[in-house]
């Protein structure tokens, strides 16, 4: 008898044991905790998109504050400043939840100059000055001479927003 024959085939792998022992208690638990990341960074960079995603709307803005008091005195219409900020949360909220809403957008484009001044941009020092802005989002509702009649600070909903617009009859400035 060949030493082979005695000790099987030479050729063959050697096998897995045919019972393997169950996964340990630690293999899960690791597993479960990279579940656990995983999900927590998908659900955090979709929140971050949602926060920072503004889609594009159809207010037709003035280029600044000097064009939006020139296009105000012509149209006698009142102006709407929209102070922000690109690191402004609630900014960029009220972008995607108030300003890029259609009934918003005509209403604006209809009765108001709309201009929105980036608290950031040097050539927005003048009208941050004179409206006293010390926070992000300020909307301010002005006269086409630029005396405020309205405001408010922070972010608003659409129906606050309309509300400070003031739309019970229809003009767009009662109350203003």
């Amino acid at each position: 008898m060949s030493s082979s024959n005695v000790l099987g085939n030479s050729n063959s792998q050697p096998q897995p044991p045919s019972d393997p022992a169950p996964a340990s208690g630690r293999g899960i638990l690791h597993r479960l905790w990279q579940a656990f990341w995983l999900t927590f960074l998908v659900v955090s960079l979709a929140y971050a998109w949602y926060c920072f995603y503004v889609p594009s709307n159809s207010v037709v803005w003035a280029e600044n504050y000097a064009a939006a008091q020139q296009q105000a005195v012509q149209s006698d219409k009142p102006i709407i400043l929209f102070f922000t900020g690109d690191w402004c949360v609630p900014c960029r909220i009220m972008k995607r939840n108030v300003w890029a809403d259609d009934e918003v957008a005509a209403t604006v484009n209809a009765k108001f100059v709309p201009v929105m001044l980036d608290v950031n941009d040097p050539g927005a020092v003048d009208a941050l000055k004179r409206y006293s802005v010390g926070s992000t989002p300020k909307t301010v509702v002005a006269d086409k001479d630029g005396n405020v009649l309205r405001q408010r600070d922070g972010g608003i909903t659409k129906s606050e927003f309309l509300d400070l617009l003031h739309l019970e009859n229809g003009s767009g400035t009662e109350g203003l």
